[in-house]
């Protein structure tokens, strides 16, 4: 037997700590995460951060894997990424019918469960007794989902599962106007359960989108009926929402750490740098402490001014949990995780000593996360009067295995294990680079023999619509409808996307369909369905509008094509003005 390098030694020991502190409590049916030794359920959020270690460590081994050993470690680390995915899909899929309810009511009680049996997959709460509706949990299962398919992992075995996945895309599409419960379950923050917009819900969601868009889930044994399909408008307007909020998260919390996990890894769903700067600043001036990060203002999750047998409480009852918000190391790794993907060592390697710092070392010297830090009864007066002073106290689970998977992630990139691309295999990272500039492309096709004949007394050259086959030119009603299609299963009973609504993101590129390439109008010309169409010189300034959207919104391959129809109302009395306006 050959001698092991350094690297591989020091991989091994991360397989042992993975082994021990995580994989030890995947449950083997199901392969879902318990929240406990003693409590069974298995959350959608925390059971997808505890794998991404897992994935990490299978990356790190297969780039080392010249030994049959090291090549079976890799292969147990991958499947047992699988499986938890597959555990989660399969959790999900049972409640299929909700998700068809949801796409036309958006009422909570229709949405997804958040949470499930780790023994058997099934509910464990019902529709009433906990704020499920969380989008920000669904859209992070799809984005990972995408990155480890991407990275070469087969997770989705069956079309009737990609149909399934397809609309979970149709389910979160929609995120930028549902109101739900947020990354920490209980909507606003005086915990009356009242769901509202939350940033990091539809910051997420708009990762997932863009990451799932075009996305084969068979990967390189794939073809076009595998293939997921995302309407581009609904991730922009993810996107135009996100960048008006930030750094709020919502009506209620002016601030959230959990955004760290938006506009950094997994999501990098901010692509202005400026917006990231100002919300990783406002975070750490107004939320960072000694042991962490506090949630948000005024949580009072586990402080000792917590009644533990109440859920809810007063408005005014929130100001007694001011300066003594537990603060959660958690949020130490995210940071660490941000700005090694910024390639910054120097604030790497300061927030690494931090978490050392406060991490609980066990029996055997293995260090471990800490669910959260709270001050201690007797030192509440003294916190209050001197906040930051008093020394505090672990509280909650330890290890606090969400934490953990990300805490052995960053040690993974800190040691050159794992490149930041591994991790984005779909390169979100870069979405905050500069972009070329974007030229938007216009052409202009009569009607008839007529139209053409007309223009071309102006000098005009144009083609009919017949003269341009193989391509054909469809108004964008056609295009909706087609996409009613997608996802459609007779067999899971799953009818496919709900909304009508078209927009110019969508139409401005063409699309091959059976051997069939199609071109689309956009959706405010359609003289059917709007009759701003019939006005001239009104469709004309709106057309000037959607021109600049474009120049300025348009991040797909290729330049944007946007494509009209010259029909003779439009000629009107004053037949040659509004061509050369159009020009």
């Amino acid at each position: 037997m050959r001698s092991r390098s350094n690297s591989g030694v020091r991989l091994d020991y991360y397989q042992r700590i993975v082994h021990r502190l995580i994989m030890a409590h995947q449950e083997p049916v199901t392969g879902l995460f318990p929240a406990s030794n003693i409590n069974s359920h298995a959350w959608i959020r925390d059971n997808v951060y505890c794998i991404l270690a897992v994935w990490g460590l299978s990356m790190a081994y297969k780039k080392i894997a010249d030994q049959d050993e090291d090549r079976a470690k890799c292969y147990e680390l991958e499947q047992s990424c699988v499986k938890l995915m597959r555990g989660l899909l399969m959790a999900m899929m049972n409640q299929k019918d909700k998700v068809e309810r949801f796409k036309m009511t958006q009422n909570p009680l229709d949405s997804l469960h958040a949470k499930y049996s780790s023994k058997n997959g099934q509910p464990v709460v019902g529709d009433g007794e906990w704020g499920h509706l969380q989008i920000d949990a669904v859209s992070l299962y799809l984005l990972i989902l995408a990155q480890m398919t991407a990275s070469g992992l087969q997770i989705v075995f069956s079309l009737d599962e990609v149909s399934f996945i397809q609309n979970l895309v149709f389910y979160i599409e929609s995120a930028y106007c549902i109101p739900d419960y947020g990354i920490w379950e209980r909507g606003d923050k005086t915990n009356h359960g009242e769901p509202e917009l939350n940033a990091s819900s539809i910051g997420m969601a708009k990762a997932a989108l863009e990451a799932m868009n075009e996305l084969d889930l068979f990967g390189a044994r794939g073809g076009p009926a595998s293939v997921i399909h995302v309407l581009a408008d609904e991730a922009h307007k993810c996107q135009a929402v996100l960048q008006s909020m930030l750094p709020r998260e919502s009506n209620s919390k002016e601030l959230d750490s959990g955004l760290l996990c938006v506009i950094g890894f997994p999501a990098f769903a901010a692509d202005d740098p400026q917006l990231i700067r100002n919300t990783k600043d406002a975070i750490l001036s107004r939320l960072q402490g000694k042991y962490g990060c506090k949630r948000f203002l005024r949580d009072g999750y586990r402080t000792p001014k917590e009644d533990p047998s109440r859920l809810y409480y007063e408005r005014w009852e929130l100001r007694m949990f001011e300066n003594i918000e537990c603060e959660w190391p958690l949020f130490y790794c995210y940071l660490i995780l941000f700005h090694a993907f910024q390639s910054d060592k120097l604030a790497v390697k300061e927030y690494a000593d931090r978490l050392e710092k406060i991490m609980v070392r066990a029996d055997d010297g293995t260090l471990l996360i800490p669910e959260s830090y709270a001050v201690p009864h007797d030192l509440v007066s003294n916190e209050y009067q001197h906040p930051g002073s008093q020394p505090r106290e672990v509280v909650g689970r330890c290890p606090f295995l969400w934490g953990q998977s990300l805490f052995i992630l960053g040690r993974l990139l800190q040691e050159g294990f794992l490149a930041v691309g591994e991790l984005d295999p779909l390169n979100r990272r870069l979405g905050a680079q500069k972009k070329p500039d974007v030229v938007v492309q216009v052409v202009i096709i009569a009607e008839d023999n007529e139209i053409r004949d007309k223009l071309k007394e102006h000098d005009l050259h144009v083609q009919t619509i017949a003269e341009v086959v193989p391509i054909e030119v469809q108004p964008a009603r056609v295009l909706s409808h087609l996409y009613t299609y997608l996802g459609r299963n007779r067999k899971l009973g799953l009818t496919g996307r709900k909304s009508r609504d078209v927009g110019i993101l969508s139409t401005s590129k063409l699309y091959s369909l059976k051997d069939r390439i199609f071109a689309f109008t956009p959706q405010f010309v359609d003289l059917s369905r709007f009759y701003i169409a019939s006005d001239n010189e009104l469709m004309i300034d709106i057309l000037k509008g959607e021109i600049n959207f474009l120049k300025s919104a348009w991040d797909l391959l290729g330049r944007p094509l946007v494509t009209l129809v010259l029909r003779k109302i439009h000629l009107g009395r004053l037949n040659t003005v509004y061509v050369y306006v159009f020009f």
